[in-house]
């Protein structure tokens, strides 16, 4: 009996030290650190692109200060917010996004505004930072994609068995993934 159990835990130690244990949980807990890095990438792209935009909107629009500073004021709370790479939880996650859904919100008030401006709708460096701004916006979601698909596949990876064991014992712990906003699952009234 006393051989079978320790022919077991040979076993089961050998497994969890192949390809399919330690090894390839650190491959996958280091390609969810490589996609949350694409991730933030992206979103300081549209934070880099926000100066510019407030300067060239500040330009014509005098009467929208208050938008403007509105954008500014999420810019900052949205650049302050870092998730460290090894605690990638729903918590930080959820956090951040919350942080980047302000900055969100207030940028698309201010392209509301700016309807009201024919001629900065005209003008050719707020064409081209709108268009920035919209591939910037692509870029995040196509990020936040392969960094959801990449957790997953962490996730699935520590809670399958025998991994959870080696998982739980070198400490390799579930990670968060960036979920829809709270009502984006309804589509928005139009009325003319």
């Amino acid at each position: 009996m006393k051989r079978l159990l320790i022919v077991f835990v040979g076993l089961l130690t050998a497994l969890s030290f192949s390809s399919c244990g330690y090894n390839t949980m650190v491959s996958k807990d280091e390609n969810v650190k490589g996609k949350w890095a694409q991730v933030e990438n992206a979103y300081q792209r549209r934070a880099d692109l926000i100066p510019n935009l407030v300067n060239t909107v500040k330009g014509a629009a005098q009467h929208e200060e208050g938008t403007l500073t509105a954008v500014t004021e999420a810019r900052a709370k949205a650049t302050s917010i870092q998730v460290d790479p090894n605690n990638l939880s729903e918590e930080a996650i959820a956090n951040f996004q919350q942080n980047q859904d302000g900055l969100s919100q207030a940028i698309g008030r201010l392209l509301v505004s700016v309807e009201s401006y024919p001629d900065l709708k005209a003008n050719a460096n707020f064409q081209e930072l709108q268009a920035q701004l919209e591939g910037t916006e692509n870029r995040i979601s196509v990020e936040r994609r392969a960094y959801n698909e990449a957790v997953q596949d962490y996730n699935t990876t520590v809670r399958s068995f025998p991994n959870n064991i080696m998982a739980g014992i070198f400490g390799f712990k579930a990670k968060g993934t960036f979920k829809a906003t709270e009502g984006s699952d309804k589509a928005p009234t139009v009325q003319f």
